[in-house]
């Protein structure tokens, strides 16, 4: 991840600089995309191993709530 990082930042550095050829721009898309994805799983798998107690004190996974509706949501 590190890498990937560090190659995005020196396409994004070019950019700003002296632009990107069309191979650059297509390689700094996907690395982009590659990266959100690593990010995207990352947090999933994070949030798969968050516990939630009730008010009426039972430990549920966060994955057994679902959204039920945005009314309630302000």
């Amino acid at each position: 991840m590190d890498e990937l990082i560090k190659r995005i930042n020196e396409l994004a550095k070019k950019k700003k600089s002296a632009g990107l050829t069309k191979e650059e721009a297509e390689e700094q898309i996907e690395l982009r995309q590659q990266y959100l994805d690593k990010f995207r799983e990352g947090f999933k798998q994070r949030l798969e191993n968050i516990d939630v107690e009730t008010p009426d004190g039972k430990v549920r996974p966060l994955t057994e709530f679902k959204k039920k509706n945005n009314d309630n949501i302000q």
